[in-house]
Order: structure tokens, then sequence, then C-alpha cells
């Protein structure tokens, strides 16, 4: 062990975590494009390509346009909606199935039904 010093330890377990830290953004990045609504196909395709062939100014310019989507809106709500108004009941398909039958029932109306799935969809 005398040939490989403490402090060279602790600089390869630094860069390693560094490098994990690096894969964690890129994989997050790529997470993020893939399941953005405001960007269209070709624009996740644009992305994608940048991201993967020159992943740090893909992941930098990403990170500067699309910034709202780091910092407080990565859920899918906007960075003003405070996290304990962010409910989104127990899955979309089962409130949707929900609601569906009780509209199947009778129990609501048509223009309710139709307020309460735009209200799921979200």
């Amino acid at each position: 062990m005398s040939g490989y010093p403490l402090l060279n330890a602790f600089w390869t377990m630094f860069l390693f975590f560094c490098l994990l830290l690096w894969i964690f953004l890129v994989v997050y990045v790529l997470m993020d494009i893939f399941r953005s609504r405001d960007i269209g196909g070709w624009g996740k395709a644009g992305w994608i390509i940048l991201v993967i062939f020159l992943p740090l100014i893909g992941v930098l310019a990403y990170e500067i346009v699309h910034s709202d989507h780091f910092f407080g809106g990565r859920d899918g709500y906007p960075a003003d909606v405070p996290a304990q108004g962010r409910h989104r009941g127990s899955g979309g398909s089962s409130d949707l199935a929900q609601l569906s039958d009780l509209h199947d029932r009778g129990v609501i109306s048509d223009a309710e039904f139709e307020r309460g799935k735009e209200k799921i969809l979200q």
C-alpha cells in the first residue's frame, strides 16, 4: 500500500464520485427531455443528439434554455405552485377510470366529466 498514498486514494474517490454525478446529470437531462411536454418530436431528437454526442455543451445548453424544468418546475408543476397543493391522487389512469365509472352510472353529468377529465390529464 506504500506505492499508493492515502491522498491519492482520496483523490481517486473524489474523481469517481464526480464521474457518478456527471452520469446522473446526463441521465436526468435525457429523462427530462423525454418527459417534457413543451418540446416537439424534432426538438427532442435534436436535444438528444446534442446531449449524446456533445454532452458537456448539450447538458449546459439544455439547462440554460430549459432552466424552469430544473429550478422548481421539475415534476411537471409550475414553480409558483406550492408543494402542498400538488396532488395527483392515486394515479392518473385509476382516477380517470373512477371518473368514467361515475359518468357511466349517471352520477355525474357530461360537463362534470369533461371538467374532471381535463383536471386529471393536466
